[in-house]
């Protein structure tokens, strides 16, 4: 993706420049940030345009491999918009509550997950409504609208994400470390109040403005969707078996007019 694809107006409309109080900065922002205003500092947004859209390029090539980015946030004014740029795109997203392990640990989160599926099947095909009476297929009920709360977002993510994107890495920093320490590499908004040594792909801009956040998910969003449509699909002649080649029929050298002899094949006969 080339950098003219991000459109500083728009970050600048949105308040991306926008950063903390100087007294609540982080030192090592200090590269990403443009000047002071009224106690509050401001980000430059040449940095947030060059680093948004090496992000952006980065995401674009995990989809095309055909791997999943986890999208993150449980801030209240980012979690609906993840989780409809996750649906869009079909990519796993945690937009209600991180429960630790969901990256680290499989085994327990993965059993959990496999008990929503199950119980959904039963639903579906009749098999608990034919075997419970009506108020333990309520009570059903309930656990499997919990575990979607909980668990829905992730149901189909494979064990391991190409990548994962958080919005605000102070307010969700429990991925930040279980995927740092499954080597997953990390893309987020990165405010004047944190480390962008955090994030792998550290975009620096406002992680607090509704508009901000929803102009660069629309950005992922576009990223995901130029991916995925570069990823390779077996075509109908890839699909077809390969025929067989034909063999030349072997000449054997025989003297004149006594035929071949022939050697029984090993195994037959």
């Amino acid at each position: 993706m080339a950098t003219n694809t991000v459109d500083i107006k728009k970050l600048l409309e949105s308040g991306a420049h926008f950063g903390h109080k100087t007294s609540r900065w982080h030192p090592r922002m200090a590269p990403y940030i443009h000047s002071k205003r009224d106690g509050s500092h401001i980000i430059d947004l040449t940095k947030t345009v060059e680093a948004l859209d090496d992000a952006l390029a980065f995401i674009s090539k995990v989809a095309s491999e055909g791997k999943q980015i986890l999208l993150v946030s449980t801030k209240r004014q980012a979690r609906d918009l993840v989780r409809e740029v996750a649906e869009a795109t079909g990519m796993p997203y945690v937009s209600e509550r991180w429960l630790g392990g969901m990256l680290t640990n499989q085994n327990t989160i993965g059993s959990r997950i496999k008990r929503l599926k199950d119980l959904e099947s039963r639903m579906a095909n009749g098999e608990l409504a034919a075997k419970y009476s009506k108020l333990e297929v309520q009570r059903f009920e309930q656990e499997i609208e919990t575990m979607n709360h909980l668990y829905g977002g992730i149901k189909e993510m494979d064990a391991k994400p190409g990548a994962v994107f958080v919005v605000d890495i102070l307010h969700d920093d429990i991925p930040i470390r279980e995927a740092a320490k499954l080597k997953i590499p990390v893309v987020a908004l990165i405010d004047t109040n944190a480390d962008p040594s955090q994030a792998d792909y550290p975009i620096p801009c406002n992680d607090d403005a509704t508009k901000t956040i929803a102009l660069v998910l629309s950005y992922v969003a576009a990223a995901i969707t130029a991916g995925k449509a570069k990823v390779k699909t077996p075509s109908a002649e890839d699909s077809k078996p390969a025929a067989s080649a034909k063999k030349a029929p072997i000449k054997e050298d025989t003297a004149e007019g006594q035929p071949a002899k022939t050697e029984a094949v090993k195994g037959i006969g």
